[in-house]
């Protein structure tokens, strides 16, 4: 009994270093070529595997572009902590300040991380997107609706997800539009600024 759990224990160490490695080898190919060049002979070739190894490791690549994008968010979680989450939160200026952290966490992460950003919003998979991966989604609205809370703390629960999203998507905008540089952005300079800006004016 004990040699069966052990083995099993080995074979399961064994699949998540190949897909720890398999999420690195398309990253570093999404960062270099784009999401839309990413091929699973490629990736299965950069971690010594056979094609249909490959599906060994993922089910399929709507499922390994949705474990790529997992990492992104949680990556993005963190920044929006490391930002963030120390800054006091018992005020209406408190939860003003600390909103704006969190829209300068999502504007330098985006730059940093740009492709991998990008197919966050770009990723369009054939079937049901699994709940573990909408959960994902869900999480990090935390860092907007814990200080809108404060900041607006007549809004009900309901109203409150609506509030954050809506403001997510205000941000978003901005930024998205921004880095592509397209004719009516915000000029890149003054992305920081203009960002801190609306953060500010839809607390009013």
């Amino acid at each position: 009994m004990a040699q069966a759990l052990k083995v099993s224990s080995t074979t399961a160490d064994r699949r998540q270093a190949q897909l720890e490695a398999l999420l690195e080898a398309a990253e570093k190919r999404i960062c270099a070529d784009g999401m839309q060049n990413l091929k699973a002979r490629d990736l299965a070739a950069d971690i010594g595997v056979a094609l249909g190894g490959l599906y060994n490791i993922v089910a399929d690549m709507d499922d390994l572009m949705l474990r790529v994008n997992s990492r992104t968010l949680g990556r993005l979680g963190e920044a929006a902590a490391a930002k963030a989450d120390h800054m006091p939160l018992n005020s209406r200026e408190e939860g003003i300040a600390r909103l704006t952290a969190v829209a300068m966490a999502y504007l330098d992460f985006a730059r940093s991380n740009l492709r991998l950003w990008r197919m966050l919003f770009e990723t369009h998979v054939r079937s049901a997107v699994p709940e573990w991966a909408n959960e994902d989604q869900l999480r990090l609205f935390r860092h907007i609706a814990e200080p809108l809370h404060v900041i607006m703390p007549e809004l009900n629960t309901d109203e409150l997800t609506v509030r954050a999203r809506t403001l997510f998507a205000a941000v978003h905008g901005i930024i998205s539009i921004g880095l592509e540089e397209r004719l009516i952005a915000v000029p890149p300079q003054k992305l920081a600024d203009e960002i801190a800006w609306l953060t500010r004016a839809a607390c009013r």
